[in-house]
């Protein structure tokens, strides 16, 4: 089964943008995922064809239209992909959800411009808002672009290697561990005695303890949320 990714966006020329190199677009050359866009503005009407008007109670900007936007998401048919809204009051997108997403048939992804989307759409079409950070993009494309790499890197065949993306970031719960390669010493500093040993149950130890001192160093929130120490 082909994954199939249908963004709907003002500007679809910036897609795939760099998911069509590298692995990403060796798999969509291939047919492993497909992307299709759509252009919100095909479904506006009226002679100046637009897709935004300023906020119902005033305040700055503009809004996307709900009739325009509905009408966009509606032209995508009637399948049960999960239908995202890039948003930076959305839920914070993890690795998990990468994961629940990569394993469906697809997914519609829209894509707000201007002040936001109206409320009403939102609800009508039963739009998840999804945020992939604390700040302000000028637009959902490059948050776009970031979901869809997410999932399509841990695609089937994609990776070549699946094996590769077991022990990543994230993937149990934790940082990943310190990463090193040949040459075996750098400036004077050595790669760490226990990954030249071929000892794997002593690499694998020193692995997932490296793995939990930088979590609790840099993101503590991690283990907060699991109610766990990382030692499980």
């Amino acid at each position: 089964m082909t994954f199939k990714a249908t963004v709907l966006t003002l500007y679809p020329d910036m897609f795939p943008g760099h998911l069509g190199h590298s692995l990403a677009g060796k798999a969509l050359a291939r047919e492993d995922w497909s992307l299709d866009t759509v252009q919100i503005r095909d479904f506006a009407t009226g002679k100046h064809r637009n897709v935004d008007d300023t906020p119902a109670g005033g305040g700055a900007g503009m809004v996307l239209k709900p009739d325009v936007l509905a009408a966009a998401i509606d032209s995508t048919g009637t399948d049960t992909r999960p239908r995202l809204l890039m948003s930076p009051r959305g839920r914070p997108l993890t690795q998990k959800r990468v994961r629940e997403i990569a394993a469906g048939e697809g997914v519609v992804i829209v894509c707000g411009r201007f002040e936001g989307v109206d409320q009403r759409v939102i609800e009508a079409r039963n739009l998840e808002e999804v945020s992939i950070g604390d700040y302000i993009l000028s637009g959902g494309e490059p948050a776009a672009l970031t979901l869809l790499d997410a999932v399509v890197r841990i695609l089937p065949g994609v990776m070549g290697n699946d094996q590769s993306g077991v022990s990543e970031s994230f993937e149990g719960g934790l940082l990943e561990y310190p990463q090193y390669t040949r040459p075996a010493e750098f400036e004077g500093l050595p790669i760490p005695p226990v990954l030249m040993s071929g000892n794997h149950g002593a690499i694998d130890k020193w692995r997932h303890e490296e793995a939990l001192k930088l979590t609790r160093e840099r993101r503590p929130d991690i283990l907060d949320d699991q109610g766990s120490d990382g030692s499980n």
